[in-house]
């Protein structure tokens, strides 16, 4: 699959990962759309990528405006749809905070699962869907314990993304679920193994890749399957 020509969605795009997959699709081809809470990213302006601002996942109306939005800039169709957005908390056992826990679940799980309900009518025969996930989530390589909500909602994230790779299977959507690495950003305090540019070059080649028969599969960005 080239990315030329091809229309791209991908949320919380104004930043980190987000912000390098929007870069780098577009200086492959791509038109991206490139969704974010703020009023305006002055990054993505600069790259003269279309933006979709104030979008929240977790906001409903917002999210079930999305078809009119999308048919408002032109958009027919969505080649590949990008849940990026996510939220990444710490809480360990005796110190829980159960609000910090709702939210990953509303912004890590419902928000994938509300974005890609409201643009099931731009996916047709050849789209594919891919989800954000964490290594966290897998619940076999749990070795290590606690931030509780984080590898719930990822883990919860995993079994959508499963669903949906049925369930979209018939309309002939592919889906993948994408561990990014340990990726130097905002999100993790600039601690990690690698920076954002390298996971986001990954996480491109894994989409390129994906065929329909590999829906409702698990790899991380460097091309290693993972367990669930």
């Amino acid at each position: 699959m080239s990315f030329t020509h091809q229309t791209t969605l991908i949320t919380g795009a104004n930043r980190g990962i987000g912000l390098e997959l929007a870069r780098q699709l577009s200086a492959q081809g791509a038109r991206v759309i490139a969704a974010h809470r703020r009023e305006n990213s002055p990054e993505l302006s600069a790259l003269k990528i279309t933006q979709l601002p104030l979008f929240d996942v977790c906001d409903e109306g917002a999210v079930k405006d999305l078809p009119a939005r999308l048919k408002a800039l032109g958009v027919t169709g969505l080649d590949v749809l990008i849940n990026n957005a996510g939220l990444f908390l710490n809480e360990s056992l005796g110190e829980l905070d159960f609000e910090a826990i709702r939210r990953q679940f509303e912004v890590n799980t419902l928000g994938p699962l509300r974005v890609t309900e409201a643009a099931l009518p731009f996916l047709n025969e050849g789209s594919k869907v891919a989800h954000v996930t964490s290594r966290m989530g897998s619940i076999s390589d749990n070795t290590s314990g606690a931030y509780y909500g984080y590898r719930a909602s990822k883990a919860a994230l995993n079994a959508v993304a499963k669903s949906l790779s049925v369930d979209l299977a018939p309309k002939g959507v592919s889906v993948v679920v994408l561990h990014p690495g340990f990726v130097r950003t905002e999100m993790t305090g600039g601690r990690g193994l690698i920076n954002a540019d390298e996971s986001a070059r990954g996480l491109i080649e894994r989409i390129e890749a994906l065929e329909p028969s590999q829906t409702g599969t698990f790899w991380h960005a460097d091309g290693t399957p993972l367990p669930w």
